[in-house]
């Protein structure tokens, strides 16, 4: 064929029918979209305004009463005799006392048509129409959920929990498997960077996240790991500092560990706590133990003891031994960070 009839040639007509088709499917696919919602909308809506069944036949109505009303008290309200069934006093006497599909029940005044007696005088029910389980159903998942706000730590709050947050099962599933992936919460900004958390939800929730701080005293090396910028070997470092040191006093005593500068502890002071130790038993203890501190030396345990042999009770402080050159001022100093038990009464 010549390329320039070729260029020139109509749409075929499998290009043409494949298009209407095309179209055709989207308009079904946009119609279906409109009518699953109008559906939805509609079986939501009966939920709070529910079809209404009226009984005025009064043995059915009674007996309806006594199966389905054993714990509720119905509201009776006085009608006069002519008034007819379902009409507009009627509806106002009763409509604003309805709440849910809880019955009303009208009785007629005694003064009856002639004829009736007053054991005849009919009985008008009226009741929410019951809906199937999968009406039910429906409206339980597209009805608007309650949102709840209360205190949560975001790395073990149950998926449960966070749909009662607010948020969606994916949206809470998705939370639930970076967890499960190892993916930690250490502060709540990290949770606000989650992508399923909008910046509106955060705002709501951030008074209620309760993520614990480590204590130093407790925790393992293997808790310790989840703390930033800290690795097996300073997780290793902290304990071995900790045993040495008889537990720490302060937060602050990381530093003293070899390497463990100031970028780091600020990276994670926030984050720590630290309970308050046994104190360390200075003005007791053998001098071979004395000598393990590592604000302590040989020598200055040496000192210590001979120190506390021949002075006053009131002059056995940190203080003490420095200004009589027992401890060095680095030592000194770090030892008054310590908690020291006091002398025992002689």
């Amino acid at each position: 064929m010549d390329p320039a009839k070729k260029k020139n040639s109509p749409l075929t007509a499998s290009f043409v029918t494949g298009a209407i088709a095309l179209v055709f499917l989207i308009l079904g696919y946009q119609v279906a979209l409109f009518i699953h919602k109008a559906a939805i909308t509609r079986l939501v809506a009966n939920r709070d305004s529910p079809d209404t069944v009226y009984v005025i036949d009064p043995a059915l109505a009674k007996r309806l009463l006594a199966e389905d009303m054993a714990d509720h008290d119905p509201f009776v309200a006085n009608e006069r005799a002519d008034a007819p069934q379902g009409s507009r006093s009627a509806d106002a006497s009763f409509g604003s006392r309805m709440a849910g599909d809880k019955p009303f029940v009208a009785k007629k005044k005694a003064d009856a048509p002639q004829g009736l007696s007053p054991a005849d005088v009919p009985v008008v029910l009226r009741r929410g129409a019951g809906h199937g389980k999968e009406a039910a159903e429906v409206r339980e998942k597209a009805a608007p959920r309650r949102v709840e706000s209360f205190r949560f730590n975001p790395n073990t709050v149950p998926v449960e929990d966070l749909r009662r947050l607010g948020f969606s099962e994916r949206q809470a599933q998705a939370i639930d498997h970076y967890r499960q992936k190892g993916g930690r919460f250490r502060r709540p900004g990290d949770f606000a960077k989650s992508y399923v958390v909008a910046d509106s939800v955060f705002e709501r929730l951030a008074p209620y996240i309760d993520i614990p701080r480590l204590d130093i005293n407790r925790a393992d090396s293997v808790a310790l790991l989840d703390l930033p910028g800290i690795g097996p070997y300073f997780a290793g470092k902290v304990v071995q500092y900790r045993t040495l040191l008889g537990g720490y006093s302060c937060k602050e005593q990381l530093l003293e560990i070899y390497h463990f500068d100031k970028e780091k502890y600020d990276g994670l002071q926030d984050l720590i706590v630290c309970s308050e130790p046994e104190p360390f038993p200075l003005w007791t203890l053998p001098e071979e133990q004395l000598a393990r501190h590592p604000h302590i030396s040989r020598a200055e345990a040496h000192g210590i003891v001979l120190y506390r042999e021949h002075h006053a009770p009131e002059d056995c402080t940190v203080e003490g031994l420095s200004r009589a050159g027992v401890l060095s001022g680095e030592h000194a100093q770090g030892l008054g960070r310590c908690r020291i038990a006091p002398l025992p009464q002689q």
